[in-house]
């Protein structure tokens, strides 16, 4: 199992190096961030210099979408690294949460997502692709290199995943609905013609290691609002128990009041309060080392390829390298 760590784009911008280097040093093989321009600072421009002073680390975005960049531009920018790096990108995507939201834009459709991830990697892989009907083509890129990894909950997406990404980035660690949605996606793979085993699994959740739970539940309980605003979206699609959407995703968001985006992805968010314990305990890696040890090794029997550490909380340092020195190497048979 491979494991990745994610951070946001919080100044200093030498700080999420430092914290990439940390990881690279302590066995994590790639480097995620979110992507919400007015929120946080430009992650391509930390990638640069996350790239430089790492050696084999990989670098994208947890996630990028198709609205806030052109399609060409964003295809330039992870060719031009990987030009100047060795092809050490990969290209999460969605349909834009934060980022369009943030800005007065909804999130974009599923249609537009779909076009965006083929045009994307056929640029960036030197390759034309039609943008806005006109045929382009990037005539510097060389033997480029770029997987795009799609992330997804509902069912329509997760089909989409397994029939057009590269990789499926699942955002929330329950093995129940992981094992789910993991054959809902290579289901949608086979279906369109793929070998379902093609397509990388990355689960990404926030992991806090330590035996004071009650400490670790409020460090983490922000992700459970974050999921819940993605799952806010299904209902209102799909409806409360239209048997498309799992009952363990949707019951919990009924006490849900809004969300209060200056505190996205943030311990100690107060928009979260209405997530309860059993939630954050499903959905995220909590307590000692051995209890991660144990959820990974049910998450890689599931077929999870890459685990990505959400590292938004008050141990960020303690976390990397207590994964580097006992549950990295737990998991590398």
């Amino acid at each position: 199992m491979d494991f990745g760590l994610v951070l946001q784009t919080d100044p200093p911008a030498s700080a999420v190096v430092g914290l990439m280097r940390r990881a690279e040093r302590n066995g994590f093989r790639y480097g995620w961030t979110f992507d919400s321009a007015v929120l946080w600072q430009e992650p391509f421009v930390i990638y640069s210099r996350i790239l430089e002073h790492t050696t084999k680390l990989i670098v994208g975005p947890m996630v990028t979408n198709p609205g806030t960049r052109t399609w060409e531009v964003t295809a330039s920018t992870f060719a031009t690294l990987n030009e100047m790096y060795g092809n050490r990108t990969v290209c999460g995507i969605g349909r834009g949460d934060s980022a369009m939201r943030v800005a007065g834009r909804a999130p974009n459709t599923l249609a537009r997502l779909g076009e965006a991830i083929d045009v994307i990697r056929e640029l960036a892989e030197g390759r034309e692709a039609l943008v806005d009907g006109k045929p382009i083509r990037l005539p510097w890129v060389r033997d480029g290199k770029l997987p795009v990894w799609m992330a997804a909950y509902g069912p329509k997406a997760l089909a989409m995943a397994g029939a057009r990404a590269d990789g499926f980035i699942l955002q929330l660690a329950d093995p129940y609905l992981t094992e789910t949605m993991v054959k809902a996606v290579r289901t949608a793979a086979s279906d369109a013609g793929r070998d379902p085993d093609s397509v990388t699994i990355c689960v990404a959740a926030p992991a806090y290691v330590g035996d004071d739970l009650a400490h670790a539940r409020d460090q983490c309980r922000w992700f459970g609002g974050m999921v819940g605003n993605h799952v806010a979206d299904l209902v209102s699609r799909y409806g409360e128990h239209s048997g498309l959407v799992p009952d363990a995703l949707t019951t919990y968001i009924k006490q849900r009041e809004g969300y209060d985006y200056s505190h996205h992805g943030r311990a100690g968010n107060p928009s979260t309060d209405f997530v309860p314990d059993d939630i954050v305990d499903r959905f995220c890696l909590l307590g000692p080392a051995e209890a991660h040890i144990e959820k990974l090794k049910a998450l890689k029997a599931l077929g999870v390829d890459q685990f990505a550490v959400y590292n938004m909380h008050d141990a960020k340092e303690a976390t990397i390298d207590t994964y580097g020195s006992e549950i990295i190497p737990a998991l590398a048979s």
